[in-house]
């Protein structure tokens, strides 16, 4: 891919040694810039990271939300992409997440699974739950903000950065998805959706814990919807 304008490629991890070379490689194919932000990995994942030439910052505290709200100075150029260390989501659709914001139809473009598909996301219980969990929060957002998005959840997306800095993002953990998507529709911003199938994880399960979390999600939810700067 020959972007006309130059993106960087953010891969948040946390013992992904067995799936981050890989990634990194396959999203050095795309663009030089790829950045790792790790979260207190133990198992030799920056190092594997930084040998398949991705530039690493290691964040001293756990949380996907917080090693993204931590890379971000780091980022330089004008358009960035998040993609997940685990082989869910396929590089190859990076292009198709970027195209709306280099024809300038978006400032934020997110991919979604309820329409390209999940091979991940059902067969068991904490699959259901997350699955419903997730359809009842984009609903509330669509209700909300006037829109019909179908996935507020999705890890991969992409964003211009004056716009991700402007979100003043404040999440720790993966409720940050969703705080993207409802801080770009309370500031205005143009939010669009593209379809990618997300595959099934190459190694290990998830590290979404829904009895650890839903509170925060549900506090988020009521926070970003109701008292945070949206009239």
């Amino acid at each position: 891919m020959n972007a006309p304008v130059p993106f960087t490629i953010v891969i948040p991890t946390r013992d992904e040694a067995e799936t981050i070379a890989e990634m990194v490689h396959c999203c050095r194919t795309l663009t030089p810039h790829v950045l790792v932000a790790d979260s207190l990995s133990s198992d030799g994942t920056p190092t594997l990271a930084a040998q398949a030439g991705a530039r690493v910052i290691s964040v001293p505290k756990a949380g996907k939300g917080y090693a993204i709200r931590a890379i971000i100075p780091a980022i330089t150029t004008e358009l960035v992409v998040f993609i997940d260390a685990d082989g869910s989501h396929d590089v190859a659709d990076i292009p198709k997440l970027l195209r709306p914001l280099l024809e300038n139809q978006a400032d934020h473009v997110q991919a979604s699974r309820l329409t390209g598909g999940s091979s991940e996301l059902h067969g068991s219980f904490q699959e259901f739950f997350r699955l419903a969990g997730s359809a009842f929060i984009t609903a509330c957002i669509n209700w909300r903000f006037g829109v019909r998005l179908s996935d507020s959840q999705n890890g991969f997306r992409a964003l211009r950065l004056p716009v991700l800095r402007a979100l003043d993002l404040q999440e720790d953990i993966t409720t940050i998805e969703q705080e993207m998507v409802m801080k770009t529709l309370q500031k205005n911003y143009r939010l669009a959706e593209v379809p990618s199938h997300e595959h099934a994880r190459i190694f290990g399960t998830s590290k979404i814990r829904l009895s650890r979390v839903w509170i925060r999600y549900g506090y988020v939810l009521i926070r970003d919807l109701f008292f945070n700067g949206r009239p």
